[in-house]
């Protein structure tokens, strides 16, 4: 009877411990995909001014929800992966002409350039000139989509291709991009000034674009001259104080680090003949055979930057090459209107690094901060349930808020005639 009683009693025992395994899954789930997290507005972190006044009546997705799909847009580790694996989905491939630009080291540095497919809102003849994040150039899918979406709003569109990005053009100098180096970023917008002088400029940069975007207005007030506003997205704005979060597990930065270092493993060993082979070609000052085999082994961004990147403009140290190739020293020294853009779910930057552009916008006018709870690291995905959208939130806010800008100085130039002209009859 005992017997009997026992192996009744078993199919419930299974039974339960079913269900405490489902359970568990379910909270992994719930939890991993950040299912609990809230939806609401971008936090905003500006002076009250006549200009942010302004940009919120003209920029709807600064005051609106941000709702990332459903299922999987809370969790900025899939954001980030879904940018990182496919970019963007149904990504178009818009048509441009990429032009070459011979720096004075010998390097060729290239952009592709793209031309509007409507009249601007304004009226005016704006070109964007955009630096994507690391290691990127502008056959990326979620640069593709974002410029297709630039060209529709009446953007010309200038990309730069990071030195020895592309795989198909060579190196012709021994020296690839940099954290910071805006040498190539500064002739392609030169090439545009001296091409369209009447085009004024809006300055976008993604992730470490944003850096050398940010770094290069504030190099010299003569680089901020004709541009109207620049948006940052993603950047962590000190390579200082982010390499030592970068080295740490939270968050699963030591992960991406590696990745990313694989990455740039691969496209330094692409150029391996150039850069440390037996040719006509002077090597780096200090890039030696040894820095070869040291770069083999690395696992993370910050032995490769330090056995090789800053050798290329000859810094004594890794200490003194974030510092001299981060845009923290430059951003007061940056005028016109600045948009800078992060996601507090960016598994990437660290959020002690967002203390940075929240006091620069407490103190400066020009200068808005804004901070989605989701989005990741330059995904900002939209959707319903599951599959998302081709525009992303990020790719809408960029372009509203330059409309917004074209507004408002044409608007200040109005308003200037105006003056002028009552000022004249008198």
């Amino acid at each position: 009877m005992s017997a009997i009683l026992e192996t009744s009693e078993l199919p419930a025992v299974f039974d339960g411990v079913k269900l405490a395994a489902v359970a568990a899954v379910l909270y992994v789930i719930v939890r991993c995909l950040n299912l609990k997290s809230p939806t609401a507005p971008p936090e905003l972190i500006y002076q009250d001014s006549a200009l942010a006044r302004f940009l919120l009546k003209s920029c709807p997705l600064l005051t609106k929800e941000y709702i990332p799909p459903l299922i999987w847009g809370k969790s900025g580790h899939i954001q980030t992966a879904l940018y990182g694996k496919m970019g963007r989905v149904r990504s178009p491939h818009p048509y441009g002409l990429r032009k070459y630009l011979t720096m004075p080291d010998g390097a060729t540095a290239t952009f592709d350039l793209f031309e509007p497919r409507s009249e601007h809102c304004t009226g005016d003849d704006v070109t964007m000139v955009i630096c994507p994040g690391i290691a990127n150039h502008s056959e990326k899918q979620y640069i593709r989509t974002f410029v297709d979406y630039a060209q529709k709003n009446g953007y010309r569109c200038a990309v730069l291709n990071h030195l020895g990005a592309l795989p198909n053009i060579e190196l012709t100098s021994p020296r690839m991009f940099t954290y910071g180096c805006t040498w190539e970023f500064g002739a392609m917008v030169n090439y545009i000034k001296k091409t369209y002088p009447q085009t004024q400029l809006v300055v976008v940069g993604f992730s470490l674009g944003g850096n050398i975007v940010c770094k290069y207005l504030g190099e010299s007030q003569a680089n901020q001259e004709r541009v109207l506003c620049c948006v940052s997205v993603c950047q962590g704005y000190s390579a200082l104080r982010a390499q030592e979060t970068f080295m740490q597990w939270d968050h699963c930065r030591r992960f991406y680090n590696f990745l990313m270092a694989d990455n740039m493993k691969k496209i330094i060993l692409s150029h391996r003949q150039v850069l440390f082979g037996d040719n006509n070609m002077k090597k780096p000052q200090s890039l030696s055979d040894a820095d070869l085999g040291r770069l083999y082994t690395a696992t993370s961004l910050m032995q490769i930057d330090d056995n090789v990147m800053r050798k290329f403009h000859g810094y004594s140290s890794l200490k003194e090459y974030y510092e001299k190739e981060s845009c923290l020293q430059y951003l007061h020294k940056i005028c016109v209107p600045l948009l800078l853009v992060n996601a507090a779910d960016d598994p990437l930057v660290h959020e002690s690094l967002l203390s940075i552009p929240r006091a620069l916008s407490e103190k400066r006018e020009n200068v808005m901060h804004v901070l989605p709870l989701h989005g990741g690291h330059l995904g900002f995905f939209e959707g319903s349930v599951l599959f998302p959208e081709p525009l992303t939130w990020m790719d809408k806010l960029v372009v509203q808020y330059a409309n917004a800008i074209c507004q408002w100085e044409k608007t200040k130039s109005h308003c200037s005639d105006s003056e002028q002209a009552v000022s004249g009859q008198e």
